[in-house]
Parts: C-alpha cells; sequence; structure tokens
C-alpha cells in the first residue's frame, strides 16, 4: 500500500463517483478503479458498494476513511515540516551568551525578533564566561554564542566581531572623582584596580591593560573577580575602581556611578562565535539575524 492508493480512496469517497475522481485526479477512470480494486484485494474487504449511480462506502470504506484521511495529513505535514526545517523554520538552538553580554540591548531585541520571526525554533539560553562558551560549542553542548574576544584560538570554532563598544570607569559614590563628568585614564594611575579575571575573560582584561599601557602605567589590580557583575559590586564596597564595557551601566547598583572616558580609552568587542562549517539551517538563519542586527547597532 502506498501513499498514492490513500490519495485514490479517498477522492472517489468524496466524489462518490469514480469518473469525477478520475479527472479530479487527473489520470483515467479505468486506471484508477484497477487501483481501488487493488487496494481492496490488499485489504481483503470491499471499500465501495457498485450502484447503479455511482457508489457508496462500506462500512470497512467509513473506517477506512477516517485513518487514510489522518495518515495523508500526516504525510503532507511531515512533508513540510521537512521544508521548514531545512529552511530554518524549525528546530531547536542553544545560545550561549556571556553576562556583559546580556546586559546590552543588542542580545534581547535580536532573541525577541528571531522568535518573532521564526516561532518554531525553540531558543535554550545559556549564561557563562567566554572560556566555558567556546568549549560548549566545542564539545556540542552550544550552537552558538555571543561572546567577548579570546586570545585563545579552536582550530573547530569560527569567531567574528559584531561591533566594539566603549568602556566606562566605575568607582564608588564615595570616591574623590566620582562626582567628575568625565575623567582620562591619567587621572586614575594611582587607583587600586578590580578588574575580571583574565583567565575567564581575556579579551576585556586584555583591553583595559593595553590602554593603560598607552598612556604609560600598569594598573594596579588588587582584586580580581570572577564575574563582571561582580566587579561592580566589589567597587561599591570600595575595594577599588575598574573599567567595564558601556552596557553594565544598565545593572544599576547602588553606591556606583558610570563615567565616560576622554582620551586614549579602551573599547572592547562584542563577538560571535559558532562551530566551523556548520550546516544547521536554524544556526545560519540565527547568525544572519545576528549579522544584520549588529549592522543596525554599530555607528554610522
Amino acid at each position: 500500500m502506498e501513499l498514492r492508493h490513500l490519495r485514490y480512496f479517498v477522492a472517489v469517497a468524496e466524489e462518490q463517483h469514480f469518473t469525477r475522481a478520475a479527472a479530479r485526479l487527473g489520470i483515467g477512470q479505468p486506471p484508477l478503479s484497477q487501483q481501488i480494486q487493488q487496494l481492496e484485494r490488499e485489504l481483503g474487504a470491499p471499500l465501495f458498494k457498485r450502484l447503479a449511480r455511482g457508489i457508496q462506502l462500506t462500512e470497512v470504506g467509513e473506517v477506512f476513511l477516517v485513518d487514510a484521511r489522518a495518515t495523508l495529513a500526516a504525510a503532507a505535514r511531515a512533508s513540510d515540516n521537512a521544508r521548514r526545517a531545512a529552511r530554518g523554520e524549525l528546530g531547536a538552538l542553544q545560545i550561549g551568551f556571556t553576562v556583559s553580554a546580556s546586559f546590552h540591548p543588542f542580545v534581547p531585541r535580536v532573541i525577541l525578533k528571531f522568535r518573532e520571526t521564526h516561532p518554531g525554533v525553540t531558543l535554550t539560553l545559556r549564561e557563562g564566561n567566554s572560556v566555558a562558551l567556546l568549549e560548549s560549542i566545542r564539545d556540542n553542548r552550544l550552537d552558538l554564542a555571543i561572546v567577548r574576544p579570546m586570545s585563545k584560538q579552536y582550530d573547530t570554532l569560527e569567531t567574528e566581531g559584531l561591533f566594539d563598544e566603549p568602556m566606562l570607569i566605575v568607582m564608588s559614590t564615595s570616591h574623590r572623582l566620582s562626582a567628575s563628568p568625565r575623567l582620562t585614564l591619567a587621572d586614575i594611575a594611582q587607583e587600586d584596580f578590580v578588574l575580571y579575571a583574565r583567565q575567564t575573560g581575556p579579551g576585556v582584561f586584555d583591553a583595559i591593560v593595553a590602554a593603560c599601557a598607552q598612556v604609560g602605567f600598569s594598573p594596579n589590580v588588587t582584586q580580581e573577580a570572577p564575574q563582571l557583575a561582580s566587579t561592580i559590586h566589589l567597587v561599591a564596597a570600595g575595594l577599588g575602581i575598574s573599567i567595564v564595557p558601556a552596557a553594565m551601566r544598565s545593572l544599576h547598583a547602588e553606591g556606583v556611578r558610570y563615567i565616560p572616558i576622554d582620551g586614549i580609552a579602551p573599547r572592547v568587542t562584542l563577538s560571535l562565535a559558532y562551530r566551523r562549517f556548520e550546516s544547521s539551517p536554524s544556526v545560519q538563519q540565527f547568525l544572519a539575524a545576528l549579522r544584520e542586527a549588529a549592522l543596525e547597532t554599530r555607528p554610522a
């Protein structure tokens, strides 16, 4: 039994006439009659009563019609789903992002838009540091991630910059410089620094150290933080000052102030990471959405 047998049977059952059913199917009446007879022989029971004018379903035919329609509908649905999956409209994605990326409006904006345009793709979001996220992609536990730049490269992964983000000085509101509208790096050369640990956030750490070196000093790092959000809280506790991506100012922690930097200032890139030669259609659709959103985010 093939799907065409079911299509032929349903057409005859609905038309209640072999000639009209044959015209609907675009085949001759004799071949249609032969196919129905073949189906009846396979089932071991007649599906139609042959009347003087037309035909009528038997009890067996009535029962078979319900399942035949359901089978054809399921086959059509399976074909449609396969085509949608091939276009990246169905599937499941495991997406990672760094803590600092989660504070940037770019991330929720692109996720919201993708969910609206691809409702058949299930998104699972995971937060972590850049090192852990890249390792998860490498080990097939994530499909892609939004990360900060990494010094270590992975042969199986691709990374590409989405856009650069300015950085800000963050200090306790009790600090003597906290009322300043803007500061230079030279203004804070003698301060104690609280920085995001390099082993988990080398992109942020290296950008800060490189910018400080350009103005002639190396930051005195007295405290390292495991997460950027932790950095803000340690600054609020008076353990030092820090420099963080501008998106972090959306973390409205009590007792801190974010101050723009004049002159030489570090910038940090928000990057996209995914497996090299990635072929999943849904992953490719999300990558395209990220790139498009990044173009809109970059300054003109």
